[in-house]
């Protein structure tokens, strides 16, 4: 089928398109700034189209030629969004008609009968509406939370909870919710290009748990590892005083903690299940909630995400270059460049020779003292040491670290075994230099806080990074340089700190 995609830079349409690629669909998404897509691992697979969903001639141009239109829109950054979602879907829905599509599918959320909606909730369900009068046949799926790295609601309990270990919150606490994982509800949206036209209409969707929003938090404190949380529900709280809350602790955007706020006050459960007549449930069943967390929680479990997710191509859960910064929960990162005249080999040995006897390159003391304070706690300490002076080897110990991955002779990652109150991570590169000519340095440490205590610790020590961390990066690239520039007469190797000297000399 052909499809075109309007929505693809947020947070669902960046998923569904590589599934719907992987489907076998020719793929065509409708972009307002076509340079958000550049560094997508599918950007080069689709037509990108520049476009808005507010002007007819740039939706008309689009919809040209096309079969499928998923519908993945909603402008709730803005205050006005209800209008311009309105305006949007008469625009789509006309022009729709005109070119002669097949099928709209579109993905708003659960409306319960014989409840007052929220701003929110009434604006997605009037949007359904539009679509679904117009003259294409239309699909309207209906979900409560999303959950998934970078769903709004999703991130705005995932925060909440890693940061609050105690929470005096509104009566929406005891609201009843039945959430979907992110990959179940592109299980949906894929399935739906090849439905026949007179499957048409509003169908729930959702995941196989009925809970709370309280319990959902006792379940992600759970599955992350935290403290059981203290939630004591009160009645003075409305849901504006706790969007303001929830701006101050978390990093969510006011603007879209407001209206979502809004909306916890409703029951969001599932009326029907009647999508299973024309698109049986998956094969392994629809995914729990405590799974979806644990897949949701994929971006700090596994560090490779971040860093290297265009390798293989991303799960749905993980996060993705179009999400927004606030997204995918707590990591902390200190990274410097820092370019050198050495040649990546050169600043690679010095690399892989850290630590040790060779030591740290930086404030020795600090790294002498924060050994001793972790085998006071009963860590490791640095008295590990490492067991050959110059080359290292995956899963081996290397002082208070682990080495986590090598790629020889450009990476090393290793990851901490100190007792903090989180996971920590740090990576030393070596890159070629612009033009070929010398090399870059790129260091990069990585925390993931563990509750309160972590996100403590981290600003704790943010202060003393540029001494730390600083001192590493001039450090290691000055040894780089000393090495492969002044020294002669024989190999040299790295003594305590960052210092060189010739084999059968003592460094001072």
């Amino acid at each position: 089928m052909r499809c075109v995609v309007f929505g693809a830079t947020g947070y669902l349409g960046g998923r569904l398109v590589p599934e719907l690629l992987r489907a076998g669909h020719t793929v065509r998404v409708l972009a307002r700034t076509p340079g958000k897509l550049a560094d997508t691992p599918w950007h080069d697979r689709v037509e990108i189209v520049r476009g808005d969903v507010t002007v007819a001639d740039e939706v008309r141009a689009a919809l040209q030629d096309q079969e499928v239109l998923y519908y993945l829109v909603h402008s709730l950054t803005r205050s006005d969004f209800d209008t311009v979602d309105r305006d949007a879907a008469t625009i789509v829905a006309r022009e729709a008609a005109s070119a002669g599509l097949d099928r709209i599918v579109y993905l708003g959320g659960i409306a319960p009968a014989g409840q007052e909606l929220s701003r929110h909730l009434s604006s997605r369900a009037e949007v359904g509406r539009i679509l679904l009068g117009g003259t294409v046949p239309a699909l309207v799926f209906q979900a409560a939370v999303v959950i998934g790295s970078g769903s709004a609601s999703f991130e705005m309990l995932r925060y909440l909870t890693e940061r609050l270990p105690a929470m005096v919150t509104p009566r929406w606490v005891r609201a009843r919710i039945q959430p979907i994982a992110v990959r179940d509800v592109l299980y949906y949206l894929t399935r739906a290009a090849e439905l026949p036209p007179a499957v048409r209409g509003a169908f729930d969707i959702g995941g196989p748990d009925v809970l709370t929003y309280e319990q959902m938090m006792r379940v992600y404190a759970e599955v992350a590892g935290l403290p059981r949380r203290v939630i004591v529900p009160v009645p003075v709280l409305t849901p504006w005083l706790s969007a303001q809350w929830v701006n101050l602790v978390t990093p969510v955007p006011r603007a879209i903690a407001v209206p979502l706020m809004e909306s916890l006050v409703n029951d969001v459960v599932c009326g029907e299940h009647e999508i299973a007549a024309h698109i049986p449930d998956p094969g392994e069943g629809l995914t729990g909630v405590r799974r979806a967390v644990e897949l949701a929680l994929t971006r700090i479990r596994d560090l490779d995400v971040p860093t290297r997710w265009s390798d293989a191509g991303p799960a749905p859960a993980d996060p993705l270059p179009t999400d927004p910064e606030w997204s995918g929960g707590s990591l902390y990162q200190d990274v410097r460049e820092r370019p050198t005249t050495a040649d990546p080999a050169a600043l690679w040995t010095v690399i892989e020779a850290i630590g040790g006897e060779n030591g740290w390159y930086s404030f020795p003391l600090a790294w002498s003292l924060r050994g001793w304070l972790d085998r006071l706690a009963g860590g490791a300490g640095l008295r590990r040491g490492r067991r050959d002076p110059h080359r290292l080897h995956e899963g081996e110990a290397l002082d208070w670290w682990r080495v986590e991955r090598i790629e020889r002779p450009a990476l090393l990652r290793l990851r901490a075994e100190m007792r903090v109150p989180g996971r920590a991570w740090l990576e030393l590169e070596a890159r070629p230099g612009n033009d070929g000519a010398g090399a870059i340095y790129r260091q990069r440490a990585v925390f993931e806080p563990h509750g309160l205590a972590g996100h403590l610790y981290w600003k704790s020590i943010a202060p003393f990074h540029a001494l730390i961390f600083g001192g590493m990066t001039r450090n290691i690239t000055g040894a780089a340089e000393t090495a492969a520039g002044s020294l002669g007469g024989g190999p040299t190797r790295t003594g305590p700190w960052g210092r060189l000297h010739r084999p059968g000399r003592t460094s001072r």
